[in-house]
């Protein structure tokens, strides 16, 4: 039996990101959600799908919105209005401005949110949109510090969870992206080592909000259709392809 982690990003960062997260957990294959607890509506996302048997991980999130912490102590991920940096802010950088020890303070209550919605620890610990050496080590330093396990990027090769090398497939924001394809294709792949596939997906429905904000618009609508059909269920079930979360990685 072949197995693959399916992941969704992003809840709680609009109320139609949710609705779509909450019919891909519920209806679909979605065993694994990284939730962002820093926006209006991630309280809203988190009552969605509370009472769903889901490995919810913190989706660490320090370029949209409003910090959780008081911007004037947080200068290098904050603008003048006191807003987390965009994320074309960071891309567009030919250096980390991040401060590690800033960022931490942002990881940290952010975590501490984590638990105060959730009353529990994150089932693992990521990043949300942000390449930044600093923000990774932050984010390392406070799972750490909570006996969470930390997920690192995947984007370059292989990454250890536990005892386990994941591979990440993330197609989302390729030309001509096909969600049934690309999924089809990762839980097909032998990886080395025994490793996992773990295909990242950002399943929701369009929003004033979203589209104000977000660079990936119709390929949240398209996961989430993928993410619930039913000759897809089918498909993994023919092909012996099991679902897993976080939870099941050894």
């Amino acid at each position: 039996m072949r197995k693959i982690i399916v992941r969704a990003d992003d809840l709680g960062f609009s109320e139609g990101i949710n609705y779509g997260i909450e019919k891909s957990v519920k209806e679909g294959i979605i065993k694994s959600v990284g939730f962002m607890v820093n926006m209006p509506a991630s309280l809203h996302g988190y009552n969605l799908i509370k009472d769903s048997n889901v490995c919810l991980g913190l989706h660490t999130n320090i370029c949209v919105g409003k910090p959780l912490t008081d911007p004037s102590k947080i200068p290098s991920i904050c603008d003048e209005s006191g807003n987390l940096k965009a994320s074309k802010v960071y891309r567009s950088a030919k250096e980390d401005f991040v401060n590690l020890d800033e960022v931490i303070l942002e990881i940290e209550a952010q975590y501490q949110k984590f638990v105060e919605i959730t009353g529990q620890k994150p089932h693992y610990f990521e990043g949300h949109a942000v390449c930044s050496d600093n923000f990774f080590k932050g984010m390392e330093i406070v799972a750490k510090a909570h006996g969470c396990d930390y997920l690192p990027v995947g984007f370059n090769g292989p990454v250890k969870f536990r005892n386990t090398m994941l591979y990440t497939s993330l197609d989302s924001m390729k030309p001509e992206y096909d969600p049934y394809k690309s999924l089809k294709q990762a839980a097909l792949t032998n990886y080395p080592d025994n490793g996992l596939c773990m295909f990242v997906c950002h399943p929701g429905y369009l929003d004033a909000y979203i589209l104000k904000t977000s660079s990936l618009l119709i390929p949240r609508a398209m996961e989430v259709e993928m993410l619930c059909d039913k000759d897809m269920k089918q498909w993994l079930k023919e092909n012996e392809i099991e679902v897993i979360s976080y939870d099941e990685v050894g």
